[in-house]
């Protein structure tokens, strides 16, 4: 366990706080991708840049890149030994959610570039509530693939199980 994604349902699932715990636990450096997508005043990075960025990461001998970005899977997944996927019920996404724009308002995450202070908006709202249900049934599809390929596949699906993986790593 070298070179790991970790990807989840939706935002709000814990992947940044997961894999940061993961990284400190392994030794091993967390990229969060969010942090190479969002420059500063949340402006987007160029696509070529955001896909060289990973090219040049997964080159690494060991690697923990946190995050989506399902269009980009290809770049990484060939390089993966093993993918973890979280997976909580929706409710707890949204709560999350909410939750981290109370706590951070008016600052940036950590796993966020500097100058993109945390926020929510509808849209935002919105796509968690109509893309949980399609991208669960898509990353089921898409682990099951990639277990067929050898790569060693983590499903949790609740913070139990989550803290237990923590734990016993």
């Amino acid at each position: 366990m070298k070179r790991i994604m970790v990807i989840g349902v939706s935002a709000g699932v814990g992947k940044s706080t997961f894999a940061r715990r993961l990284g400190k636990k392994l030794r091993i450096e967390v990229t969060h991708l969010d942090r190479l997508y969002w420059q500063p005043g949340w402006k987007e990075t160029p696509t070529a840049q955001f896909v060289q960025a990973q090219e040049q990461i997964v080159q690494a001998e060991q690697w923990i890149i946190e995050g989506n970005y399902t269009s980009t899977f290809p770049i990484r997944e060939p390089h993966a030994d093993t993918i973890i996927y979280l997976e909580l019920p929706l409710y707890v996404c949204l709560y999350r959610v909410l939750k981290r724009r109370i706590q951070f308002h008016g600052k940036t995450r950590n796993d966020l570039t500097e100058g993109c202070p945390e926020k929510i908006d509808w849209p935002f709202l919105r796509f968690i509530l109509t893309t949980y249900r399609k991208r669960k049934k898509k990353m089921k599809e898409r682990l099951d693939l990639y277990a067929t390929e050898g790569k060693t596949v983590h499903y949790l699906h609740s913070s139990k199980q989550i803290e237990e993986y923590l734990e016993n790593v």
